[in-house]
């Protein structure tokens, strides 16, 4: 095989095996879609099987999908069991998140998202690393509030900085495997679906101006991100910010 060839080869993720868990929706859907459309033989995962069965209608043939409380040990551990040798993890799993002022949090709603936020992620890596073959990687998501965080987001914020965190300690213990961080910004996703409609638009609107590429993330932005970190084979224990230059403004 010439070098060139080699090169084409693996740059795609034609032939891969790549599990999407929160891939039903949002970035993770997106992720999903855009490694379909390589050839990549696609799994998604949500706790909803609305969700699921939607997503999955939406996707290729052949495309499996599952419904799995990504917070429950249980459930994550009898998945990974069943689910067999894959090549790539994406852990997009998250809810729509709400503003709340700190004296308004509610604490056992803000132990719910860590349980499914970080420790889901914590649990996908402990429980699908083994299954992932060689060459493989595994990419979580975080977010900007985790480096500057707005008011109301004092939860959320401080999950990114976990699962950051996180990615870093995963990438020396699980080595060689590569394990990475996507940090969004503001996305146009289903994330935002708890603010009534007008409002959203006006924030993206809004936000949208003041971003130094004059706009609010779209989900083929995430997808693009998602590909990069599987398609390439060096970057490992690293954050990658897709935000629009929102952390510079």
């Amino acid at each position: 095989m010439e070098k060139s060839e080699r090169s084409n080869h693996s740059s795609t993720l034609r032939g891969k095996r790549i599990l999407l868990l929160g891939g039903t929706s949002g970035v993770g859907f997106a992720a999903a879609e855009a490694a379909a459309k390589e050839g990549a033989s696609v799994v998604v995962v949500s706790s909803r099987k609305a969700r699921v069965d939607h997503a999955v209608s939406r996707l290729p043939q052949g495309t499996e999908g599952h419904v799995v409380d990504l917070s429950s040990e249980v459930q994550v551990r009898a998945f990974f069991k069943h689910i067999g040798e894959f090549d790539h993890l994406v852990f997009s799993a998250g809810e729509p998140l709400q503003f709340e002022s700190l004296g308004k949090v509610d604490i056992d709603a803000a132990r719910r998202l860590y349980d499914l936020r970080y420790w889901g992620a914590l649990m996908a890596a402990k429980y699908g690393s083994p299954n992932i073959r060689p060459g493989g990687s595994i990419t979580l998501v975080s977010g900007v509030a985790g480096i500057r965080p707005p008011t109301g987001l004092t939860v959320p914020a401080s999950i990114c900085g976990a699962v950051e965190a996180l990615t870093r300690a995963l990438a020396v213990e699980l080595r060689p495997l590569r394990v990475n961080a996507v940090s969004f910004g503001l996305m146009r996703t289903e994330m935002y679906n708890g603010i009534p409609e007008e409002e959203r638009n006006a924030m993206y609107d809004t936000v949208g101006k003041s971003l130094l590429v004059g706009r609010v993330g779209e989900p083929e932005d995430a997808a693009e991100a998602f590909l990069y970190l599987m398609r390439e084979k060096y970057s490992t224990g690293q954050v990658i910010i897709v935000d629009g230059g929102s952390a510079l403004v």
